[in-house]
This record gives structure tokens, sequence and C-alpha cells, in this order.
């Protein structure tokens, strides 16, 4: 888990085929570089491609950075 401000490239998105592809929809590639906005609850807001998405703890625990 990365902390509050902190700019991270991921390195590989898990899970099984549809959680990868709902991932890569929202811009969650490999080599994309996502700053973390806030964590409240177990829900993670993140900056990636100019944009703000909120996942929540389950989705976040298959991006690795």
């Amino acid at each position: 888990m990365a902390g509050i401000g902190e700019k991270c490239k991921i390195q590989k998105v898990g899970g099984n085929d549809e959680t990868r592809r709902f991932l890569a929809n929202l811009g969650f590639v490999n080599d994309a570089e996502v700053s973390i906005v806030s964590a409240i609850g177990g829900n993670v807001i993140v900056n990636i491609k100019d944009a703000r998405v909120a996942v929540n703890s389950d989705m976040a625990r298959h991006i690795m950075i």
C-alpha cells in the first residue's frame, strides 16, 4: 500500500480475466503512473491518466505497485 500523495508506477495487475479487464478499462495497466489521493474505509481514490478513480479494497489488492 502506497502512502497518500505518493506517485507510483503499476508493476502488475492481478486477478481473474474479468477483474484485469475492468481495471484496464479504468486505466490500471502496467507502467501507468498513479498517485494516491485518499484512503477512507478501505476505499482508495487515485489520480490516473488525469482522472480521479475510486476503487474498493478488494480491487486495490489486485494492483501491484
